[in-house]
């Protein structure tokens, strides 16, 4: 039996991924959460073999969580959710240490067999993501997130939530200073000047909603 765990702050997501989920012989679904911080509770206390994580969530982000389960030693594998469409979604987050990426409006079909493939250990890539990474090999026109390391892209989602660098260097357990290094640097290589900026190209990337960037 493969146990797993729903994390989205989105509950339609949640009930329609649960719905599939729950009507396999193989597959049973014992928790869920609204955001990443009960996420990872949840994760501690079942011990699923896989998470869905939605990779934008208000709080913690999906990377953050995955990062944090990474360092712990969980057992539990982690797919990413992401609305990816026709943004350019960046190579960097498959650094990020999760083993499934999929799109929220995958098929039934597809989710049911990233949940299989991930529970075996072994990586999963949504089609629709797979072919927008061919198609920026193929024209050469990667997303800009490329230039980040994985924790500049980490710094970045909680920067365009409206994070203060003291609030960002406490969930990372680092100096504020270091923060503000990372927010330097990570402006400097995107060619942004403040975090709307940065925001909207986090948006037109496929890693921040449009309702979570400022106008």
């Amino acid at each position: 039996m493969i146990r797993v765990v729903l994390v989205d702050d989105h509950e339609l997501v949640r009930s329609g991924f649960c719905l599939i989920l729950s009507g396999q012989a193989d597959i049973e679904v014992v928790g869920e959460a609204s955001n990443a911080e009960d996420g990872l509770r949840l994760i501690r206390a079942t011990a699923p073999d896989v998470a869905l994580v939605d990779v934008h969530m208000p709080g913690m982000s999906g990377i953050e969580l995955t990062e944090r389960v990474q360092r712990a030693g969980l057992a539990t594998h982690i797919v990413i959710l992401t609305v990816v469409q026709d943004a350019q979604f960046p190579r960097r987050l498959l650094q990020s240490g999760a083993l499934g990426y999929l799109t929220k409006g995958c098929a039934a079909d597809e989710l049911l067999q990233a949940v299989r493939t991930v529970a075996l250990g072994r990586r999963y890539l949504d089609a629709a993501i797979a072919r927008e990474m061919a198609l920026s090999t193929v024209d050469g026109d990667a997303s800009p997130l490329e230039a980040l390391s994985s924790r500049e892209l980490e710094v970045a989602l909680m920067l365009a939530r409206g994070l203060a660098v003291n609030e960002v260097a406490s969930r990372l357990h680092l100096s504020a200073k270091t923060v503000s290094t990372y927010k330097q640097r990570l402006f400097e290589k995107l060619d942004v000047q403040h975090t709307i900026a940065l925001a909207h190209v986090l948006s037109a990337n496929g890693l921040l909603e449009d309702t979570h960037a400022r106008p």
